[in-house]
């Protein structure tokens, strides 16, 4: 369990730009939409897939400027890894709602 926590601290580390955040959480959902889809068109499913590596690579390229944890940890570590990390903040909702809490505050 260590191997996860470390890379899940990796992850961590590598999307701290708020772009990167975003283009990350949309790239979960739509990996979860694809096995949605699977079931109604696989054409779908392959065009979300397509969609995941452009968003989720660009980010690394565009605004973090580093490599994707896949680079340093395998796809089965890196995968749940990201879930649970969109999953914990509410695929990103949680920041817009920490924000607008402050302000009320």
């Amino acid at each position: 369990m260590s191997y996860f926590r470390e890379a899940k601290a990796h992850f961590v580390a590598s999307h701290q730009h708020p772009i990167n955040q975003f283009l990350h959480h949309l790239t979960n959902v739509l990996a979860i939409a694809a096995i949605v889809l699977l079931f109604y068109d696989w054409r779908l499913t392959i065009f979300c897939l397509v969609l995941t590596q452009v968003f989720a690579l660009g980010g690394h390229a565009v605004f973090e400027k580093n490599e994707p944890a896949f680079m340093k940890y395998p796809v089965w570590i890196t995968i749940p890894t990201s879930l649970i990390w969109s999953f914990e903040n509410w695929f990103g909702l949680r920041h817009i709602w920490l924000y607008f809490k402050q302000k009320t505050a």
